[in-house]
């Protein structure tokens, strides 16, 4: 027999698939969690029955003491294969039975499918096919976000039947798939009007959890933190996309008792911060258990916290980097706004002051009312009929002179509003 131990995600099944495809009926694939990794794998090493079966963990670190054990059946001369390719496992490098490898020469992001079925060609256990090389290359694609930046759809497509299927029907389909047909690997026509569907309810669902998300401060990082139950990968990165000014996304899995950490800036590492709470994963993409501290960090301590709005999307006036400035509120009620200088910088008032300093770009003057204010760009149907209003004239009138009537009163406006 070959024992796999391995993830519950996409990257995590792809590991399982190969394995039967390489030992057939011989595979046991037990996919586990980080909750319950320790506890399966010890049960199995421990069981004397167990001593002459091959032994394999991918995608998944165990804890220190099951490590122990893991390095002491090895020294016994029982099989042990650990492999991994995230930052936070690499000191299993230090064995002969670990092999961690978060990137390849070239310079590409490795996944755990990819890194097993390099492993299982090496050792003659497995024929390579050019089905099974795109399946495994949308694979390590779709699990290091590769896909987002070469626009891979298929990839996240995969995923996406992944979550759709449960994993026994997709385990039988893909081996049946992979088996029959070596020369390519594709969706059926069924399963493309399914993913267009699904695709469809993925953005329904991300714009509904956009306008639940709340932002704080988390030690010295701006943190969103929405609620989430599926979609984790998707909604992440979409939310990071829509608020760049936020150093990373925490998702609440209440139900499931865990949460994830995403972020798009390469100067955070959010593998790290879940170190704090027991977790680990890639600097961009991490997990961790909720425990009792973690609830009080992320759900009771931003409970009275109202969400956070998106920006105006449609405007044709207040618009940003606009000539004439651009506006923003928050729930307070408190205006900001932002201004070019004239010579290239951009300055802030907020509530009628000068904020100090001049900041170089748009960007960061944007992020700095965002982070210190929790604010949002104001819509136009709101925004102009305050500022008509306020100056005392028709909301036509403002329509039709609105850049010259804006750079006469700005003054007025800046102080008033």
């Amino acid at each position: 027999m070959v024992k796999l131990f391995t993830d519950v995600d996409l990257d995590g099944l792809g590991s399982g698939v190969l394995a039967k495809l390489a030992f057939g009926e011989q595979a046991k694939v037990s996919y586990c969690s980080y909750r319950n990794l320790n506890q399966r794998v010890e049960a199995f090493i421990t069981n004397q029955e167990n001593n002459n079966e091959e032994t394999f963990i991918t995608d998944l670190a165990v804890n220190e003491e099951t490590e122990k054990k893991l390095a002491e059946r090895f020294q016994a001369g029982k099989h042990i294969q650990v492999i991994d390719h995230h930052v936070t496992a690499l000191h299993f490098n230090n064995y002969k039975w670990g092999s961690v490898k978060t990137e390849y020469e070239s310079g590409k992001k490795t996944c755990a499918t990819s890194l097993f079925y390099d492993y299982l060609i090496e050792k003659g256990r497995l024929d390579k096919s050019k089905a099974l090389d795109e399946f495994v290359d949308l694979i390590r694609q779709y699990d290091t976000w590769e896909w987002d930046e070469n626009n891979n759809i298929k990839a996240k497509r995969l995923n996406d039947l992944f979550h759709i299927m449960n994993r026994e029907q997709f385990e039988e389909e893909m081996i049946k798939r992979l088996t029959e047909n070596r020369e390519s690997f594709d969706f059926t026509e069924t399963e493309n009007i399914i993913l267009d569907i699904e695709e469809q309810k993925i953005n329904r669902y991300i714009h509904s959890k956009s306008r639940q998300m709340v932002q704080t401060f988390v030690e010295d990082y701006c943190v969103g933190i929405v609620p989430a139950e599926q979609n984790m990968s998707e909604l992440g990165n979409a939310l990071n996309t829509q608020n760049p000014h936020l150093d990373m996304i925490v998702l609440l899995n209440l139900g499931g008792k865990k949460m994830g950490f995403r972020t798009i800036h390469d100067e955070v590492n959010v593998a790290e911060f879940a170190k704090r709470y027991g977790g680990g994963g890639h600097p961009k993409a991490s997990g961790a258990d909720l425990t009792r501290a973690a609830f009080e960090t992320f759900v009771i301590n931003v409970f009275d916290i109202l969400p956070l709005k998106p920006d105006a999307d449609r405007n044709e006036f207040n618009l940003k980097e606009s000539e004439t400035g651009s506006s923003y509120q928050n729930h307070k009620g408190e205006i900001s706004y932002i201004f070019p200088s004239g010579d290239g910088e951009f300055y802030v008032f907020h509530n009628g002051e000068k904020v100090p300093p001049m900041f170089s770009t748009f960007m960061e003057a944007e992020r700095f009312v965002k982070r210190s204010f929790s604010s949002w760009l104001r819509y136009d149907r709101e925004y102009l009929v305050e500022l008509s209003k306020y100056l005392k004239i028709s909301e036509n009138e403002l329509k039709e002179n609105y850049a010259e009537i804006i750079s006469n009163r700005l003054v007025d406006i800046v102080g008033g509003k």
